[in-house]
């Protein structure tokens, strides 16, 4: 069996990982997680949104792999006034819906057609399943199959994928992100009006990994990635190959620069305050180290925003 067929039926089968009663969080951390401020900064990039349609009477959150709903209830706290009203909250998300989510975030197993807003994915992307390629002995690529043979020689888009944006070595190994592309126009497609943003952690072509990134994670610890639904099933994300596949001019840098850009610093208060003003000291020590572990360029921080606009000016420069 291949990769692709098995992750997705370990990851989204009936009783796959996504699917049954696991918790997402009880397995990895993501930035939503980690801290506020992730779901802070993300409300003042709503809030530029807000301002740049005009103040529409609604406007529309869709967070596509969206867990148990997280991030969407974090943003339905953090907004200002004014702006909280009119948000009109969608969770897309295979798993039934969390029995404690406000009434106000509504849930569904698709994406919903004709948002006017923000469409949001973070680390989505990387859970869509598939298929891995190595090249045979006469130079011919072939996909991986799941007990580590080679099967089928790729297909021809495929092998197009791969001459431009993994070209395989003998002995390395590639992730076709074919699947990825095709899975973010698809959610793309479903903004009338507003921006697209996935987050997520992946490669640019000249840091490809010889031997691909594909791995598991259970209970918070890595393991090896066994798709028997029991364990999270995840693969980097080809960025720039996604940046070129998306519709129109697509804005593509690093969450340390995109949530500096948003006013997340880990900069240690001055000592000065400690004296002054110890409790408040304590609660910005705090949150500048909350704000490391999101711009840590060899962590959270060295995910990459991929922020596209749908009639609506983007606010970052590439």
């Amino acid at each position: 069996m291949r990769w692709r067929q098995a992750m997705e039926r370990a990851l989204y089968g009936p009783d796959g990982f996504f699917v049954s009663a696991n918790r997402p969080a009880d397995h990895f951390r993501t930035s939503v997680h980690a801290s506020p401020l992730f779901a802070g900064a993300l409300a003042g990039l709503l809030s530029r949104l807000d301002e740049a349609m005009g103040t529409p009477d609604a406007l529309d959150v869709v967070d596509v792999g969206a867990g148990r709903g997280e991030l969407l209830r974090a943003l339905a706290e953090t907004v200002p006034d004014g702006l909280r009203e009119r948000l009109r909250l969608t969770a897309v998300e295979l798993a039934p819906r969390p029995a404690d989510l406000p009434p106000a975030v509504s849930w569904s197993a698709t994406v919903p057609a004709g948002v006017r807003g923000l469409l949001i994915a973070t680390e989505w992307l990387d859970n869509v399943p598939v298929d891995l390629a190595e090249l045979d002995g006469t130079g011919v690529a072939r996909y991986v199959e799941v007990d580590d043979s080679l099967g089928d020689p790729v297909s021809d888009v495929d092998a197009e994928w791969l001459d431009r944006w993994w070209p395989l070595a003998p002995g390395h190994r590639a992730e076709i992100g074919v699947p990825r592309e095709d899975a973010w126009r698809a959610a793309m497609s479903t903004v009338e009006h507003g921006w697209a943003l996935t987050v997520d952690y992946g490669h640019l072509a000249a840091e490809r990994p010889p031997l691909g990134t594909l791995t598991g994670f259970r209970a918070g610890r890595q393991v090896h990635p066994v798709p028997d639904g029991s364990c999270d099933l995840t693969a980097h994300v080809a960025v720039d190959a996604l940046a070129a596949a998306t519709p129109g001019t697509a804005t593509l840098i690093t969450q340390r620069d995109a949530l500096r850009r948003l006013g997340v610093s880990g900069a240690r208060p001055p000592l000065a305050l400690a004296s002054t003003d110890p409790t408040g000291y304590l609660r910005a020590l705090a949150r500048a180290g909350q704000a490391a572990e999101l711009t840590d360029p060899a962590g959270l921080g060295s995910h990459f925003w991929l922020l596209s606009p749908v009639g609506v000016p983007v606010p970052f420069e590439p």
